[in-house]
């Protein structure tokens, strides 16, 4: 508990000071990269003060030119703040729509090009693919977990479809990584961070017009990540 509770208090301590000093800046240049930036390095730092280190596997699978959909087995809490800091590059993430009515964070997440998403009924998810497709036209890659929650086994949970919706209209290739030893160190529901080490493994890029459809492209990129969990998780 007391790591979990560095790391925690950390973030409380950061988050307000980042805001006060980074979101005028923003306000007066327009330039979201300083402020994403500093968020993404008190978000790792935050991980490495609680005592978790960090390996990253297959870094040179990432082309500084080309756009991705960055999809990740997600097992806990500490899976986004070590992937998104890790990729060397502005990414957007997909953000609950309700944030973006935070008058001063929700400026920051449309300036960063997050994209908010609505799960209410079809037509708005539809609403949601069609702009991160937007985003990705745009040059800026997108992290994505495509089981939509935290696995409590560590074994990859069903897919959701929306982000190979997503792929397949932006036309961009999909960088699968795996994520190994996060539920060890963090399990979910639990609020605690135990000292250890974290391995991020980037895989080979997969382009969606080189597979015949939804599901093949989708059972790619799972074959992908789970190829690399241990062998209790595949």
């Amino acid at each position: 508990m007391l790591r979990a509770s560095i790391m925690l208090g950390f973030y409380i301590l950061m988050a307000p000071l980042c805001a006060l000093v980074m979101v005028p800046h923003l306000w007066i240049t327009g330039d979201i990269l300083p402020f994403y930036r500093v968020g993404t390095w008190i978000a790792i730092t935050g991980v490495r003060l609680a005592g978790v280190r960090i390996r990253l596997v297959g870094m040179e699978q990432i082309d500084p030119g080309t756009t991705y959909i960055f999809m990740s087995n997600h097992v806990s809490n500490l899976d986004p703040p070590i992937i998104i800091p890790s990729i060397p590059r502005h990414m957007s993430v997909l953000v609950k729509a309700s944030l973006f009515r935070f008058p001063i964070f929700g400026y920051a997440m449309k300036k960063a090009r997050m994209v908010p998403v609505r799960r209410e009924d079809r037509e708005s998810a539809i609403e949601s693919i069609h702009a991160a497709a937007q985003v990705l036209r745009e040059g800026i890659s997108i992290m994505i977990f495509p089981e939509g929650t935290r696995s409590r086994t560590g074994e990859l949970l069903p897919f959701k479809k929306g982000p190979f919706y997503m792929a397949e209209e932006a036309a961009v290739p999909i960088l699968p990584i795996t994520i190994r030893n996060t539920a060890e160190l963090m399990p979910k529901g639990k609020f605690e961070v135990r000292k250890g080490e974290v391995t991020v493994i980037f895989h080979p890029p997969l382009n969606p017009k080189e597979y015949e459809g939804r599901e093949q492209l989708m059972e790619a990129v799972r074959t992908a990540i789970r190829g690399s969990l241990p062998a209790r998780n595949r």
